[in-house]
């Protein structure tokens, strides 16, 4: 809906072709299987959503949205030990994703000039090789099929997209793809939380650690709206997913830290548990086609999709879109559309090696990517991607670059600069920490109490 959004501050008429009947309030729907669980909007996809739609990061907050100050709001056993909870240097807003959806898409549609088809799908685009004029339409409902035209034709449509076999319709030669696959799979959960926990008690996260060579299982908790907590449970391949409500709970034993059990064992749940299994990496590099037809854009989910685990797809489909309005300031005859491509696939290359880059350090992960960053040299980088994240769990300042990073605030290629280089090697480090960074007040807060006499900063149930 961002895109369309962007294609009306351009052009005089937009049409948004939906599968679903969109709901008229914030519900869950069949289109979006993965909204039941945890989304995070990173401060740059927030403020690229802000900068399109300015006022829409106070409305998200006024219906229950949390703001996460990074790393203040956050709690997290990475790989290398449990993160200092430094200053904020980076934000993201937290909700669920039919609140965000509903909130962006009521605001984008109030401004006019976009007509929504909803309950119709996509068969084919129109055109050839080198010019895309529209798309064919089916109506769900009727099964009446007809042509929409169109000077541009966007496929946002997910990461169901047909794009590959449509391009190759238009005889066109099939795009090229990388793919890696850890097999993550997620099972989420509500749960009522203590009172004021959604707004006073930081998020959670307890990660896996790649370097026990054994299937990775994460769990995490996090604030939504209304009070609730969203619990996620995940695992890369063979980790055995919790896909029963009587297996919920007890497989957050198997994680490296009791503290989500501690926190969910005492609280009531208020929804069943949902599953996914939607946690590949793939990439599609339609700019490398030497030549590609006007009239037609990939983007978002279409384009690329990441292990959601990492929380970069909302982001990332902002920033493509942010691409795609800076593309359409500029004149848009023929060869715009292969400009405003390789624009788009550029602005996704940060979170495609971010996700992918972590994925192949852990076992059974199918790796079936050309990209050179991804194949040759595991050791090396591996180590030196252990490094930093073992440092900046302890280094304010170099927790302050990784964080950067991670927003996509800074590219990803300031990991490799001579400053930070020296930052890694500088003194300054904190000490480990033996047990969840909690104060007093948050553990009182959701029943939890020190887990040792001495240094009470860690917790346990009550």
């Amino acid at each position: 809906m961002l895109a369309a959004h962007v294609l009306a501050r351009h052009l005089d008429s937009v049409t948004v072709v939906e599968r679903d009947a969109l709901p008229d309030e914030p519900r869950h729907r069949k289109g979006t299987p993965q909204a039941r669980h945890g989304h995070i909007l990173w401060s740059e996809g927030a403020g690229i959503v802000e900068n399109l739609l300015p006022g829409t990061s106070e409305e998200l907050l006024a219906v229950g949205a949390r703001k996460l100050r990074f790393q203040t709001d956050l709690v997290t056993l990475t790989s290398h030990g449990w993160q200092h909870r430094f200053p904020p240097r980076q934000f993201g807003l937290m909700c669920t994703r039919p609140l965000l959806d509903w909130t962006v898409r009521r605001r984008i549609l109030a401004g006019g000039r976009i007509t929504l088809r909803e309950r119709t799908e996509v068969l084919e685009l129109a055109g050839d090789g080198r010019r895309v004029t529209g798309v064919g339409l089916r109506d769900i409902d009727s099964g009446v099929r007809e042509t929409l035209e169109a000077d541009l034709v966007v496929d946002a449509s997910g990461r169901g997209s047909r794009v590959r076999r449509w391009l190759t319709g238009l005889g066109l030669p099939a795009v090229e793809e990388d793919v890696v696959d850890v097999g993550m799979a997620y099972a989420s959960r509500m749960y009522r939380a203590p009172e004021g926990a959604t707004e006073l008690f930081p998020a959670v996260n307890v990660a896996a650690d790649h370097r026990e060579r054994k299937p990775g299982r994460f769990g995490v908790v996090y604030p939504q709206e209304d009070g609730q907590w969203m619990v996620t449970l995940s695992c890369t391949r063979g980790g055995q997913l919790p896909t029963r409500e009587e297996d919920f709970l007890a497989y957050t034993d198997t994680l490296r830290d009791p503290l989500v059990k501690d926190l969910i064992s005492q609280v009531e749940p208020l929804t069943p548990v949902s599953a996914s299994r939607l946690g590949i990496n793939r990439r599609l590099y339609p700019e490398r086609l030497a030549h590609w037809p006007d009239g037609l854009v990939v983007l978002g989910d279409s384009l690329a999709v990441f292990n959601p685990i990492y929380g970069h797809g909302m982001s990332a489909a902002a920033r493509g879109a942010a691409a795609l309005d800076e593309q359409l300031s500029r004149p848009f005859g023929p060869g715009a559309a292969h400009r405003a491509q390789r624009a788009i696939s550029a602005a996704v290359d940060d979170p495609w090696i971010m996700a992918a880059s972590k994925d192949i350090a852990f076992v059974n992960c199918r790796n079936n990517a050309t990209d050179p960053r991804l194949t040759g040299g595991a050791t090396a980088r591996q180590t030196f991607a252990d490094l930093v994240a073992g440092r900046s769990i302890r280094s304010p300042e170099v927790s302050d670059v990784v964080t950067d990073v991670m927003s996509m605030t800074s590219p990803q290629s300031t990991l490799g600069s001579s400053d930070f280089m020296a930052l890694l090697h500088s003194d300054g480090m904190r000490p480990d920490l033996a047990e969840p960074p909690l104060s007093q007040e948050e553990m009182d807060l959701v029943g939890l109490r020190p887990r040792s006499a001495v240094g009470a900063r860690g917790a346990v149930a009550r």
